[in-house]
């Protein structure tokens, strides 16, 4: 017979009878119970009732257990074939123990193994979360194999179970949510055939007694599935939006069900969910559905859990402390300076043993997001989440995040450690307002936002360095060195992004408050000057460039001298100012002196050194000399890849440029795939809009039109076109060439009605622009005649 005696998934405890606790001759009541029992035996009572017949006489009836339903259950077959694989083998006892954190499934997966993959007999639940519930279940078990002994002390009635199973063998006893192992030791010590399957948030402690499954979040195709079943048609939701809702709970089983029965009992869709979880998390993660069991939501089982660590205080501060940082790969390093190291491992031990965090076994740590979203939602009823507590702990996360990211950003060895950091630095910036920035925050900003805006793009460089301003301006005042420095940063910025619109407005006010609060001459004015000079040449207004450039070159050689680093950065610009102006005659003697400079003072291999070497090639191919440009391209190429690795930008720029100077020297074999490779790296590092892109694009339509492929240059151009008018304006020196260049391939591929009156506009605003003899409009005016003798 099918015995059901759950209690939420959990049987009851029993209540003792006073008249049997008494003794077996205590009183009628007594005797009547033990006469019952003797009924039921094959042989004659005998008291005590050690005397009785071993419990081999007593078969199991058929089909006993009490394995609770899982309705909604979905998908975990990875998991239960490793169960079926555990618990094949024949003989001997097998405890197996699943682990992870609370909400992961854990019963929910033991419940379908047990009531659907298991075929012995009996199939119990046992809810060991103390060794009382113990001792409950088995007192339960041993009335439920021999009904005749209901009413007997639960001392024997455990007996009589645990010498049950241990003369039998076809049987599975699954003990929920163990604590502590003493709490089960003694029955997986007595007995020695049959089948243990244990459910735990332990994930430590079992080697010696059981072998274990980690159990992980549910895929995106079974949260999905998850949340769709239980929603039933209450609601038509875009998957789309159960899809986002799905991932933002970070696929956790619980929080999967919660939020869906909350959106089935209130017909509150995904989206509008969503939008309540960010702006009411604290009530959102303690709100079940009406009926729902207000016990298991992720806010009680994870406040119970840190109960069960409030011996070890530190645990729950570096649970807070994590709580700021993205959930995968943090450094443990990041943790060491919280206390001596003996009480440190041993807090973040205990985490890991109850799988609030997991150690991934490369000196990094991983929390599960929404265990980092609930750590830092203050909730004054919540002893963990004290709003004082979690101050504290976003400030000390940002401290030491800025400790450990590196000043010397231009140097390649510590280029490693930024990237390492970077997705932490990111994740404090998401989850903290700008309110709560403090000064280390502002400068951790800063420095991510640059190594951002080098090698990975300018929009979240962007978003970064503006942040560090807005909070120097509030905390420091608008005239601070380090607010100006943060100005000039943003500016430059704006500009990589082909934002000359911000840019130059802002680096003009960063210069003239420079000169006022700290003087002309001061090293942080000489490179506002500088930067603001490049701006002007982005922008194609070299009559503002030049000037400026040659005036920043004397002032760094007056204030700085020849030999500094700074003033060859300026020396370089200045000669790709007059490279920009077709002025080559003074470019490439100022490129040839400046990389001369810089290989003596700062290296072969140094990062400015490696950008001077770039331009100089560019101007020798400028000049027509192939023959120069190449090898020096080349070369340049393999430094870059050697000392920056071959997905920095400034690599890339280098390979595209070589496949260019290819494409120029006729060698379109080699220069097409190395120019269809580099676009597709940059589109993958970058992103479709940035500078580098557009640019890499422009050079591949170029060397498709060399080879004849008009079908693969003209659109190639005409994506180009439009992206730098979308970035750069429609005035720009490179959207005017971007301009010139698709209307002479609508012209070499015989559509002249659409070529000659581009090239006649965009002739007239090169001329307007850049001025009649500047080189885009030389070669725009010569295609335009071509493009009229056709």
């Amino acid at each position: 017979m099918a015995l059901f005696n759950r209690r939420g998934g959990k049987g009851p405890n029993t209540t003792r009878d006073p008249a049997v606790e008494a003794g077996s001759g205590s009183n009628a009541a007594g005797r009547d119970i033990v006469n019952s029992v003797a009924q039921h035996i094959d042989s004659a009572v005998v008291l005590p009732p050690e005397a009785y017949r071993p419990p081999t006489a007593v078969p199991a009836p058929p089909m006993l257990h009490n394995i609770p339903r899982t309705a909604g259950f979905v998908g975990r077959e990875q998991a239960l074939v490793r169960l079926d694989a555990a618990f094949s083998t024949p003989g001997d006892v097998v405890v197996h123990a699943v682990h992870g954190l609370g909400g992961i499934g854990k019963s929910a997966l033991a419940a379908r193994w047990a009531a659907q993959r298991f075929t012995g007999n009996p199939r119990w639940w046992i809810t060991a979360d103390s060794r009382p519930a113990v001792d409950a279940g088995l007192a339960e078990l041993g009335r439920a194999l021999q009904p005749a002994l209901t009413g007997l002390p639960e001392d024997f009635l455990i007996e009589r179970a645990v010498q049950w199973l241990a003369t039998h063998e076809d049987w599975l006893i699954v003990l929920d949510n163990v604590d502590q192992l003493d709490d089960v030791r003694f029955l997986l010590d007595r007995v020695t055939t049959g089948r243990f399957l244990i459910t735990t948030r332990r994930a430590t402690g079992w080697r010696t007694h059981a072998t274990t499954l980690r159990l992980d979040v549910l895929s995106e195709g079974e949260a999905v599935d998850l949340f769709t079943r239980i929603l039933h048609t209450t609601q038509v939701s875009a998957a789309s939006d159960v899809a986002t809702l799905c991932a933002e709970l970070g696929y956790l089983p619980l929080a999967v069900e919660q939020a869906a029965s909350y959106c089935a009992e209130t017909g509150t869709g995904p989206r509008t969910y969503l939008r309540m979880l960010d702006q009411f998390p604290t009530q959102m993660f303690a709100d079940t559905a009406e009926g729902g069991d207000a016990e298991r939501t992720i806010a009680r089982i994870w406040r119970i859990t840190l109960n069960r660590l409030n011996a070890t205080p530190l645990a729950g501060h570096i649970l807070r402390i994590l709580a700021w940082y993205a959930p995968k790969g943090i450094p443990r390093t990041l943790l060491d300076d919280l206390a001596p190291a003996p009480a440190l491992a041993k807090a973040i031990g205990r985490l890991i043993a109850y799988s609030m965090i997991a150690d991934s076994g490369d000196g990094t740590l991983s929390v599960h997001r929404l265990v980092q979203a609930l750590a830092r939602t203050p909730d004054e009823d919540d002893p963990h989440r004290h709003p004082a507590d979690i101050d504290q702990a976003h400030d000390q996360a940002t401290d030491h995040l800025s400790s450990a990211f590196p000043v010397g950003i231009e140097d390649p060895e510590v280029w490693p450690q930024c990237r390492t950091l970077l997705p932490h630095a990111q994740a404090l910036a998401d989850h903290a307002p700008v309110e709560r920035d403090t000064l280390t925050a502002t400068s951790l900003f800063s420095g991510t936002g640059l190594f951002l805006l080098t090698h990975e793009g300018t929009a979240r460089a962007t978003e970064h360095l503006r942040r560090a301003v807005a909070g120097r301006v509030r905390m420091l005042g608008d005239d601070h060195p380090d607010t100006l420095a943060s100005r000039s940063n943003l500016a430059g910025a704006y500009g990589a992004a082909g934002d000359l619109g911000r840019a130059i407005p802002l680096h003009e006010q960063t210069l003239a408050d420079r000169m006022r609060v700290l003087g002309d001459d001061h090293p942080d004015t000489l490179a506002s000057r500088t930067r603001l000079a490049n701006a002007y040449k982005e922008a194609g207004d070299l009559g503002r460039a030049i000037p400026l450039h040659e005036q920043a070159v004397a002032d760094r050689v007056r204030v700085l001298g020849e030999d500094h680093p700074d003033t060859l950065v300026s020396r370089n610009s200045l000669g790709a100012a007059y490279g920009a102006a077709g002025d080559l005659g003074r470019a490439i003697p100022l490129f040839e002196r400046t990389l001369a400079d810089q290989v003596r003072v700062l290296g072969d291999g140094h990062p400015r050194t490696l950008v001077t070497r770039n331009n100089l090639a560019m101007v020798y191919e400028w000049a027509g000399d192939l023959g120069r440009a190449i090898p020096l391209f080349e070369r340049t190429v393999a430094d870059r890849v050697r000392v920056l690795g071959e997905d920095h930008p400034d690599t890339l720029v280098s390979r595209n440029n070589l496949a260019a100077a290819y494409g120029a020297a006729g060698d379109l074999g080699r220069a097409i795939p190395l120019l269809e490779r580099t676009l597709a790296e940059f589109m993958r590092v970058l992103g479709d809009g940035s500078l580098y892109t557009l640019a890499s694009q422009d050079v591949l339509a170029t060397a498709y039109r060399g080879a004849g492929e008009l079908g693969q240059a003209i659109p190639l151009f005409e994506r180009t076109f439009a992206g730098r008018v979308r970035v750069l304006g429609e005035d720009h020196p490179d959207t005017l060439a971007s301009r010139g260049k698709l209307a002479a391939a609508y012209g070499a591929a015989g559509d002249l009605g659409r070529a000659i009156p581009l090239l006649e506009r965009t002739l007239d605003d090169c001329v307007r622009v850049l001025g009649a003899d500047h080189p885009t409009t030389r070669q725009v005016r010569a295609d335009l005649i071509t493009a009229r003798s056709r």
